[in-house]
């Protein structure tokens, strides 16, 4: 951890974006490397199973494309979401019209989902600057209160619980969950 901290003192975006890439990944913030967290049973269910619900809402229909763990580099900094969803014609391409490998743009919705050792502000402080950046939603999921803190741009932060509907991108008009939806899916029936 010392070594990742004194390199990170010296070490330029460019620099940081030529290292190798690591597991867990590294994110670069505020001009140092921090390092993520490997996920857990919860983290990892419910980055899965939310990726797949988003995408097979709006692939088919070509409104978006949800990303679980994409570099993304914008702003001076460099992070990997837990999701990032980008809508469908901000999604970067190659010449030949496939997806790129390198990310250089912010997602239009960013979701994140807190690990036990996890610092919540310094989540928080990503999801805001990405909102800073011009994303339009973020979700803060919170496995150990059942609860998912909302942002959006030029509002109040919001929390929502129980049975109460999450929102999503204004271009997803064809679904809706509810916060007690979303955490069933970590209850596996015997």
């Amino acid at each position: 951890m010392v070594a990742i901290n004194q390199i990170s003192k010296k070490l330029t975006l460019e620099a940081f974006l030529k290292l190798p890439e690591t597991k867990p990944a590294r994110e670069y913030v505020q001009g140092k490397i921090e390092p993520k967290l490997m996920p857990q049973g919860e983290h990892s269910t419910l980055q899965i199973r939310l990726g797949t619900a988003i995408n097979e809402v709006v692939l088919p229909k070509k409104i978006a494309h949800a990303f679980t763990e994409l570099r993304c580099t914008f702003g001076g900094y460099s992070i990997v979401p837990d999701i990032a969803v980008f809508s469908w014609n901000r999604i970067p391409r190659t010449e030949k019209g496939r997806i790129a490998n390198k990310f250089e743009v912010y997602p239009d919705w960013v979701i994140e989902i807190l690990s036990p050792e996890q610092s919540a502000n310094r989540v928080i402080k990503k999801i805001l600057f990405c909102l800073q950046q011009g994303t339009e939603l973020g979700w803060l999921i919170d496995p150990e209160d059942e609860s998912v803190v909302i942002f959006q741009q030029n509002q109040l932060p919001d929390i929502k619980s129980d049975q109460e509907i999450l929102p999503v991108l204004e271009s997803i008009q064809d679904w809706q969950l509810s916060v007690v939806e979303l955490f069933s899916w970590l209850k596996i029936d015997v």
